[in-house]
């Protein structure tokens, strides 16, 4: 693969779209488990939102009463998060800026699908150690990712139909995939990575997974579930700092 991926979320109409998201249909199932994975595993209040977007991660766990700080390396999604919250902090970070952020200081480190958009296993490895040196005495990483069957399903808030290509995807590739909950129907493009290289990376970062989640759909749920009840489209990684 290429070194030259873009971020689609850069462009500010789709800032605009993707702003006016927060947990619809595919979505509810991504966040859904958090607050008692939360519960089970993290000691302290202070969290970073690593990738933050236009905020609203940052402001799911305000609302679950971490004092949280954004990052991202997006202007235009950030300008939406402080438009959202202005008293909140949103922080413009480029891709090799975490060094500039103080060790030790988060108990929680979130990360909501922004790794689904770095484009190789060597800078996701590189991230997570930058990550690791934030984190306090038993502090945690949450990673939240797209599982690779995410790509090759139809959904309750995504479509794959028309991309046969993604069926093929390996690690590294790209892979394309079209919201249906956004009025920005332009296909997002993300970097497919699978469960075995998520666990070499975290290993390779000084990481390793203590729980590892993956939702799926309950027919209790007022959501007309497509593939959700059978298929998880997430998977949640719970890491902690090797020994």
């Amino acid at each position: 693969m290429t070194n030259d991926f873009t971020n689609v979320y850069e462009d500010p109409h789709r800032a605009a779209s993707y702003d006016r998201l927060e947990f619809p249909g595919t979505y509810y199932l991504a966040f859904r488990d958090l607050p008692a994975v939360f519960s089970s595993h993290i000691r302290g209040r202070r969290a970073l939102d690593f990738g933050c977007g236009t905020g609203r991660s940052t402001r799911f766990l305000k609302h679950l009463g971490f004092t949280a700080d954004g990052i991202d390396v997006s202007e235009a999604m950030l300008a939406r998060a402080r438009q959202r919250d202005a008293e909140g902090i949103y922080l413009l970070v480029p891709d090799d800026g975490l060094d500039a952020l103080p060790p030790a200081s988060y108990d929680l480190i979130f990360s909501a699908f922004t790794f689904d958009n770095i484009p190789t296993l060597g800078k996701k490895t590189a991230l997570f150690r930058s990550l690791k040196r934030l984190l306090a005495l038993q502090g945690r990483i949450v990673n939240l990712v797209s599982s690779p069957e995410i790509y090759v399903h139809e959904w309750v808030s995504f479509s794959t139909r028309d991309f046969p290509q993604n069926r093929d995807a390996v690690s590294g590739d790209r892979v394309s995939i079209i919201m249906l909950d956004v009025d920005d129907r332009r296909p997002v493009e993300d970097i497919v990575c699978s469960h075995d290289d998520y666990l070499r990376v975290y290993d390779a970062a000084g990481l390793a997974a203590v729980e590892v989640i993956r939702p799926l759909g309950r027919a209790s749920e007022p959501y007309p579930w497509v593939s959700e009840s059978t298929v998880a489209p997430w998977t949640v990684y719970v890491l902690r700092p090797q020994a």
